[in-house]
């Protein structure tokens, strides 16, 4: 006896499983992207290897990982075993490295101690839609200092 205005709660997971199953990547895939994409944009390419190094996994599951997003069209491999971004793989790695800044900002905003930890554990939580207010909240406070320092004065008291 449910109706629209109803909120029905889920566990964490049973909303990871309602997106898997609506095509979207799971955190992990997002993470081994967005790595691919900032390493692509240093370098025009990157390898297994150097993904491996950066996220601070084992050569074989980021194998694995890269073989995943090359099978949803995100990656592909040259002749070479340069990974390279696809266009999708270029747009998605864009929306993802863009969000992780984003959050990443709004903690530093609020003092937080380790915003790259605690991006890495928020960002995969952050619809499209929140990600735009967050970026509206960032705007207004970087176009209105003197409410930030009014902020900044409150949390010291």
């Amino acid at each position: 006896m449910s109706n629209k205005t109803d909120l029905e709660f889920r566990t964490v997971r049973g909303y990871q499983l309602i997106n898997q199953q609506e095509g979207h990547l799971t955190p992990a895939m997002e993470d081994y992207l967005e790595m691919a994409y900032r390493l692509c944009l240093q370098h025009g390419y990157t390898r297994v290897g150097t993904i491996s190094e950066e996220l601070h996994v084992k050569p074989s599951s980021a194998s694995k990982m890269v073989s995943r997003l090359v099978d949803l069209g995100y990656l592909e491999y040259d002749r070479y075993e340069s990974i390279l971004l696809t266009k999708k793989g270029r747009e998605r790695g864009a929306y993802l490295l863009d969000r992780h800044n984003t959050v990443a900002k709004f903690l530093q905003l609020i003092g937080c101690q380790e915003p790259l930890e605690e991006t890495e554990l928020i960002e995969h939580s952050v619809s499209p839609s929140t990600l735009s207010l967050l970026n509206a909240l960032l705007a207004f406070f970087q176009s209105n200092s003197c409410i930030l320092q009014s902020y900044e004065d409150y949390k010291k008291t």
